[in-house]
């Protein structure tokens, strides 16, 4: 299923979900998977912990608020492919950020990580059919699919690598 096969549209996570191509979902997250293989990893060492603005994230902040988000990503579609009736919960990301310890992981195990993650989150999504990709749950923003939560975590990580790659690469 595609991205223009999304109904309905979440008005929150649209941001995210217009990142992605309108191609079937599958080839979106293996694309996206594929987009980690090629990160400019010696660039992102020469920035370390510089961030481009008072109170923003590092470069390991922000991989490490991808990894926890792509889990609860995961987590809720999940829940809904599986007809789960209760309202997701909300996440601080703020209070999740400040409860790392992604500034003493090295740049190399978080990008294995995240790309570990993906591959689960592929092999959660192949197990999809779709039937269950149609299905819908509440969240703290409102009801939205299966498939929405998958163009929305693909989108999620073209957001956040457009982050890095507009406001960070300048930092060198």
């Amino acid at each position: 299923m595609k991205k223009s096969d999304i109904n309905p549209m979440p008005e929150y996570f649209d941001r995210y979900i217009n990142l992605a191509d309108d191609v079937d979902l599958k080839e979106a997250l293996t694309i996206s998977a594929e987009e980690l293989t090629n990160l400019p990893l010696e660039r992102w060492k020469a920035i370390g912990d510089k961030v481009y603005a008072p109170g923003k994230w590092t470069i390991k902040d922000i991989l490490q608020h991808m990894i926890d988000t792509e889990r609860i990503f995961g987590y809720r579609a999940l829940c809904f492919a599986r007809g789960e009736a209760a309202r997701m919960p909300s996440f601080d990301e703020e209070e999740y950020g400040r409860n790392t310890n992604a500034n003493q992981r090295t740049l190399e195990a978080l990008i294995d990580e995240l790309k570990i993650v993906r591959v689960s989150i592929i092999a959660l999504y192949n197990s999809f059919t779709d039937e269950m990709l149609l299905k819908t749950g509440l969240s703290f923003k409102g009801t939205y699919s299966v498939l929405a939560i998958g163009f929305i975590t693909v989108g999620h990580q073209r957001w956040h690598l457009n982050i890095i790659n507009e406001r960070y690469e300048g930092l060198i």
